[in-house]
């Protein structure tokens, strides 16, 4: 059975705090595993997460701001000792190829894996696989940011009051399936377009064209809200978002579920997020990150 799930490692903006790890996320999506921005810290939460190096198949890393790449090192160090029978893909922003470089090569160890480089240098389709498409967006910050969007190709839903009507059963609608027409019927008069799914990640950004685009039409969205909104003139100074700014682009995009995360040590009261965001207009479905949370992606529609 595929699973589809965001397994959050830590949610700390800068520095971590008695309860929040420096940044971390895995999508896990059917078979593979795709690491987000591995902060200080990340092989720690993976241990307690359930998470093993043979679970990872890409690292997509924003931009190389410590709290989101200090981890790299540890990671791809414990991918070759624990010998991933796969090969690992590693996209980042070739900007920052010479702090990749730095990480990867941090301490002596052996290399076992296969540890493939893709550096990102522009808008656009990244990887392509049988289930999924993976695009990268610039964003707004002080370094070279990038945002990544997969997405699922659109499907078809088979409906079976029509195909009751026009008298196909058992392998015929295979073979309506494959061919497109079967006896005069057509394959868009037995069935509909199923969506495929969309899952974003943005980080360390001011609001800008990237960030919509990122966000349009998400099922899944994991967001940076590193500051409140009575704090936005900050937010603009340091390349951020607030809750309320994040919640906006949420609603306006039509997202069905947010992720709020990213958090600066400021704040004491991770339920003021929630009510900003709702104040923003955002009635999706809400979560504010805490580490070692699994949020699951919503069901298709």
């Amino acid at each position: 059975m595929s699973v589809r799930e965001l397994v959050v490692l830590g949610t700390a903006s800068q520095v971590p705090t008695r309860h929040r790890n420096h940044n971390g996320y895995l999508l896990r999506w059917d078979g593979e595993g795709i690491l987000f921005d591995p902060g200080e810290g990340t092989q720690r939460q993976m241990l307690r997460a359930g998470v093993a190096a043979h679970d990872l198949n890409r690292i997509c890393v924003t931009h190389f701001h410590g709290d989101h790449s200090l981890g790299l090192a540890g990671v791809i160090q414990r991918i070759n000792l624990d010998r991933v029978p796969h090969e690992v893909t590693a996209h980042y922003p070739k900007s920052g190829q010479r702090f990749f470089d730095r990480l990867r090569y941090a301490t002596a160890y052996r290399e076992t894996v296969r540890l493939t480089e893709a550096p990102v240098a522009e808008d656009g389709d990244i990887a392509r696989t049988g289930g999924y498409t993976l695009q990268a967006r610039k964003l707004s910050h002080p370094v070279e940011s990038y945002g990544y969007l997969l997405t699922e190709a659109d499907g078809r839903r088979m409906l079976p009051e029509r195909l009751t009507a026009h008298g196909i059963k058992g392998p015929d609608v295979g073979r309506i399936q494959r061919d497109g027409s079967l006896n005069g019927v057509s394959l868009d008069d037995v069935s509909e377009v199923r969506r495929g799914q969309r899952f974003a990640f943005v980080m360390d950004t001011r609001l800008c064209d990237g960030v919509h685009a990122l966000a349009e039409g998400c099922d899944l969205l994991v967001i940076e809200s590193t500051f409140l909104d009575e704090d936005e003139q900050l937010a603009v100074e340091h390349g951020h978002l607030t809750a309320g700014q994040a919640a906006r682009v949420a609603r306006d995009a039509g997202v069905r579920h947010l992720v709020l995360t990213h958090f600066s040590q400021r704040y004491s009261e991770p339920e003021e997020f929630e009510r900003q965001a709702r104040a923003a207009g955002y009635e999706g479905e809400l979560t504010v990150a805490h580490d070692l949370l699994r949020v699951p992606v919503p069901k298709r529609r």
